[in-house]
């Protein structure tokens, strides 16, 4: 194919949407055909950005023949290129537009795969950005009862907010992880994020949030019965013996070995502040009484 094709086919695409005293209806079934093809000689010759904005014509033009699903596609090839150019903001918005377009086909696997695709290409230019996606992405999932099929998802979120040290908001996220895996039944999925929030928490130096948290997860009778909730309490309680040679011994235990690499990451690292501190502060709670200095 000619280098000046595709120029050629995006001129006489053009023409056939556009109405003139000749032409009283646009021809979209022809156009769209043309963009099409523009797109792919575009992307042939390396030439992104025209390449780009023929798939959102080609994408335009799929729409308004009632085809959601291929423009959906090309809304995803239009966002390729916009990655291959470090347009980030179009990435985002390009991608969003393709999970629409698959959530009007009821499709939210898809809808919900166009958001982390897009979310997997900003999370090192905008992790914030990429936080969001990740988020709405695991909403489709959880809206249609696919909890499951989201635990990829929450994994990603969890990890781009501690690469921020957003560490509450990685906390939120694994406990709502865990809710997802109760909903489906996966209890070792969901003790898993449990315990993985509790360390999150000890990472960021939090105690009482942690002993909250592991207080709020014990109402749960699946965590309750479980080695996670054992290696948590074991690990709550070296903490308040200020016992740094436990923390560091259960931080090497194999139901922590067993979590996610990022949590094994931080579980290394404790205890991360004073623990001496809560050993003197849990001896004060427990000094008796002396009856001579009652008033």
């Amino acid at each position: 194919m000619a280098a000046s094709d595709p120029e050629k086919l995006m001129i006489k695409a053009d023409k056939l949407t556009k109405l003139s005293l000749t032409r009283w209806n646009a021809d979209w079934k022809s156009a769209t055909l043309l963009y099409e093809q523009a797109a792919h000689g575009f992307r042939l010759a390396k030439n992104y950005e025209k390449g780009k904005a023929a798939f959102e014509k080609a994408s335009k033009g799929q729409e308004m023949l009632s085809s959601p699903w291929d423009a959906a596609k090309h809304m995803e090839s239009a966002a390729a290129l916009a990655k291959e150019l470090g347009n980030w903001n179009e990435v985002a918005d390009f991608y969003r537009r393709a999970s629409e377009l698959y959530n009007e086909c009821g499709r939210s696997q898809p809808a919900s795969d166009a958001l982390a695709k897009g979310a997997r290409v900003l999370e090192d230019t905008k992790p914030d950005e990429a936080i969001q996606l990740y988020t709405d992405a695991c909403a489709f999932l959880e809206e249609d009862g696919k909890e499951q099929m989201a635990f990829d998802l929450y994994r990603a979120a969890t990890s781009v907010y501690i690469k921020l040290e957003k560490y509450a908001e990685a906390a939120t996220f694994l406990l709502r992880w865990g809710l997802a895996a109760d909903k489906c039944n996966a209890t070792h999925s969901q003790c898993k994020a449990y315990l993985s929030a509790i360390i999150v928490y000890l990472y960021a130096n939090d105690f009482k949030q942690a002993e909250k948290c592991y207080n709020d997860c014990c109402q749960i009778d699946a965590f309750l019965r479980s080695d996670q909730n054992r290696c948590a309490s074991k690990l709550l309680s070296a903490y308040m013996d200020g016992d740094v040679e436990e923390i560091q011994r259960l931080a090497q235990s194999s139901i922590i070995k067993n979590l996610d690499h990022v949590i094994i990451k931080l579980a290394k690292k404790l205890p991360t502040g004073d623990v001496s501190a809560l050993k003197t502060d849990a001896a004060k709670e427990q000094e008796p009484l002396d009856e001579d200095d009652l008033t």
